[in-house]
């Protein structure tokens, strides 16, 4: 590897002794770790054995050339730099080295502040191509297959059941409120799926105007309408053997859901100005942040697509209500963010903690990643601060209550939570609760028996 640490490895090869001892002497100088071969063979059986940080070889050797061992080290480590010595100096063969891939052509006889020169920039390409690839690595947990991070029971039987119903191809709706991860979850059950290797598409329905929600869905021929110069596949076709996630489904008019409900009873769509439905083997998988039984009770949704789309529903928690996922979040989320801005942020003041731990997340996942996004930006040091927190989070004495099915919660449901909150902020001492409450002792004994809060 190439590091401040360690010494670089090269590998030397020429069939010319005292041509290789030179370059070994001057290179060991140097200070890298250099190995020494005087045969084709011999080099090839080295980059099998080990990895090199640079491979420096002669053109032309018997049975094996510079141009094979140029082949077998771009094969076996891409990274790897490699750099050709020749006596034998031609336009044509310095083309093809470097056609091959060589990082540069050096004619003896050379110059050693030439090859020191030359070798300190390779071995700096090898670096910095290798620090791009554990880059694209990092990246690839983070946005790569879904992973939903979670130590929440709930979590974990809703990831279960999302599991199972991922190999049955079955119709879901994802519920939630907006950020706790719908589009995620998706994710999830199609990359548990059958159909992980077909397409995944999403399209959110409050995105678009019908008339170009209806063109972004099933498509058009050419010249259905002005502008429509040529033919164009909508994304229910193009989701053919694969999983179309419709988000915010309930933004989507009456007449639209019509034209959905035709597409997943018959398994066909109709392009737009077209004569003649294309099959189509699409599963579909639905989001909103709404409750679609109440939408249906409304008239705002449409009965049988709710009983054609809802074949299994699941629902996500808010972040309220599974704090313990938190700190795993939090440490995915600088790590995360730790690789996408080249920082070396790793921790966060248990302050920032705190506060996060009281505060309830009217935005959910998505607000936590954007508040630990700005920590890692404005972090100079390895650690998130208090003073890295938005203002209005950092100065703000809160706590907010929520109902656990959402929507408004009741005055009894806001008493509740808040004297249960003062009780735990204040060790359970209820003296000291009843004193911060305003009440009496006997009062907040009538309460907890009230709001069922001991036991």
């Amino acid at each position: 590897m190439v590091t401040n640490d360690e010494p670089a490895r090269i590998l030397v090869v020429d069939d010319e002794e005292i041509a290789l001892n030179n370059l070994k002497h001057v290179l060991k100088k140097e200070g890298y770790e250099v190995t020494a071969s005087q045969s084709g063979p011999r080099a090839l059986y080295l980059l099998e054995e080990n990895m090199f940080d640079l491979v420096l070889t002669d053109l032309k050797m018997e049975k094996v050339g510079g141009m094979q061992i140029l082949k077998r080290t771009r094969e076996l480590y891409p990274d790897t730099e490699v750099i050709m010595i020749t006596g034998y100096a031609t336009v044509d063969s310095a083309i093809e080295a470097m056609k091959g891939g060589a990082y540069h052509y050096i004619a003896k006889p050379y110059k050693l502040d030439e090859v020191r020169k030359v070798v300190r920039e390779a071995l700096e390409k090898t670096r910095l191509k290798r620090e791009n690839s554990r880059l694209r690595e990092h990246l690839k947990a983070f946005q790569g297959d879904a992973r939903i991070i979670t130590d929440n029971p709930g979590m974990k039987k809703l990831l279960a059941t999302a599991g199972q119903v991922a190999t049955s191809d079955s119709n879901v709706v994802i519920c939630g409120e907006s950020g706790t991860g719908k589009e995620l979850l998706a994710q999830f059950v199609h990359s548990s799926s059958n159909r992980r290797n077909g397409p995944l598409l999403s399209l959110n329905c409050g995105a678009f105007q019908e008339d170009l929600l209806a063109n972004e869905l099933f498509g058009h021929e050419k010249g259905a309408f002005t502008g429509a110069v040529e033919m164009k596949k909508g994304l229910v076709e193009m989701a053919d053997g694969g999983t179309l996630f419709l988000d915010e489904i309930t933004e989507m008019s009456p007449a639209m859901q019509v034209k959905l409900l035709r597409v997943i009873q018959e398994k066909e769509v109709m392009h737009l100005g077209g004569v003649s439905p294309i099959k189509v083997n699409v599963r579909f998988l639905a989001a909103t942040n709404r409750n679609l039984q109440e939408e249906v009770k409304l008239g705002h949704f449409r009965q049988d697509l709710f009983f054609r789309i809802n074949v299994v529903a699941l629902h996500i928690p808010p972040l309220a209500e599974r704090k313990d996922d938190l700190p795993l979040l939090i440490q995915h989320f600088i790590r995360k963010y730790g690789v996408l801005m080249h920082k070396e942020v790793r921790n966060i003041e248990p302050e920032v903690v705190d506060i996060l731990l009281r505060y309830d997340f009217p935005g959910n996942v998505r607000e936590l990643e954007n508040i630990i996004e700005r920590g890692v930006a404005l972090a100079s040091g390895d650690t998130i601060e208090v003073g890295h927190l938005p203002e209005d989070l950092r100065d703000a004495s809160f706590h907010t209550f929520r109902r656990k099915s959402g929507g408004i919660p009741s005055l009894a449901d806001q008493e509740r939570a808040y004297i249960e909150w003062v009780l735990r902020e204040h060790g359970d001492n209820k003296s000291l609760a009843a004193q911060v409450l305003g009440i009496d002792r006997v009062s907040l004994w009538r309460k907890i028996k009230k709001y069922e809060l001991e036991g």
